[in-house]
């Protein structure tokens, strides 16, 4: 059932890859509008997070690419833009050291990789995946969540790569926003993928409790959403109030689902499952209210009400 951010689920039929490894392999073509691409992401993600969390990024590297004024590529991509205690550094053509939070990078073709440049600056950087110089660093994943997509560390030696942009450009670029905002669409669809399950237990007065509030909470989200995609205001505090409120909703749908349903989802519905801790690690990208203290930050001086 495909999502519609207008409130209702849209008639026309999706085709879901049914496992990561279908995802990885599938063409996905990026849509033209931003609430296209979080509508996607949604579905995708209502019907598996795992697998919109291996889009997503494939997503997000073909519209920085386009945004560079360079031509779609092949293969399925990734972007690598977390920062570890020791930077990667990029001198004379070559990048060299540990980046941390590499997802599926066993896996993928190329990534669009931040690394740091001889005069400290911060530059974005394309790279094939596949050099012998790229190491990726087994065992460091444990989650129980989003098992399917270990995000541990890679070690690059004197892995040739081409600067996208210019120094800073990832950061400032106008899409980099909206990147943020993606992240958070694939939330909301994995929170609707929880909700779904309280919508199907059995009726009672308690379930209906919770049933209201997780509606309210949703829709919240998605009205959220929905506005953002009309890119108007500042795109950076739209991203962080946009990012909060999904956030927020998905807390409430997590905690509601659990004492709606109870343990026998969680101990017997593999499904049901993989789903809530897929959303609980992936929540987690906000940084609760070390994001909410920046969104404060950012509105001082302004007059946002």
């Amino acid at each position: 059932m495909r999502i519609s951010l207008s409130g209702s689920p849209a008639d026309e039929a999706l085709e879901l890859p049914a496992s990561v490894d279908e995802a990885l392999a599938a063409t996905f073509e990026l849509p033209a509008t931003a609430r296209e691409l979080w509508e996607l992401l949604a579905t995708l993600a209502a019907h598996d997070l795992a697998v919109a969390r291996a889009v997503e990024p494939h997503l997000d590297a073909m519209g920085i690419l386009q945004q560079a004024g360079m031509a779609s590529p092949s293969g399925h991509w990734g972007v690598f833009a977390a920062e570890g205690d020791d930077p990667l550094v990029f001198t004379r053509g070559l990048l060299s050291g540990t980046k941390p939070w590499c997802s599926l990078a066993d896996r993928l073709d190329s990534a669009l990789v931040t690394a740091q440049l001889p005069s400290g600056e911060r530059a974005l950087f394309a790279v094939d995946l596949h050099d012998p110089g790229v190491e990726v660093i087994d065992g460091a994943w444990k989650a129980r969540g989003l098992v399917e997509i270990p995000s541990g560390p890679v070690r690059f030696t004197d892995v040739p790569a081409a600067q996208v942009g210019a120094a800073g450009w990832y950061l400032t670029r106008p899409g980099f926003a909206w990147g943020g905002i993606a992240v958070a669409a694939c939330w909301y669809g994995g929170a609707v993928g929880i909700a779904r399950a309280v919508l199907a237990a059995k009726p009672s007065p308690f379930t209906h409790l919770h049933l209201g509030a997780i509606d309210v909470a949703l829709g919240s989200a998605r009205r959220a959403l929905l506005e953002a995609s009309t890119l108007e205001g500042d795109p950076r505090i739209t991203a962080k109030r946009v990012r909060a409120t999904v956030a927020r909703a998905c807390e409430e749908v997590l905690w509601r689902a659990g004492h709606a349903l109870g343990p026998a989802p969680l101990a017997l519905d593999e499904q049901h499952a993989k789903r809530v801790a897929d959303l609980q690690l992936y929540v987690r990208q906000h940084h609760a209210e070390k994001d909410d203290a920046s969104l404060g930050e950012a509105l001082v001086g302004s007059t946002p009400w």
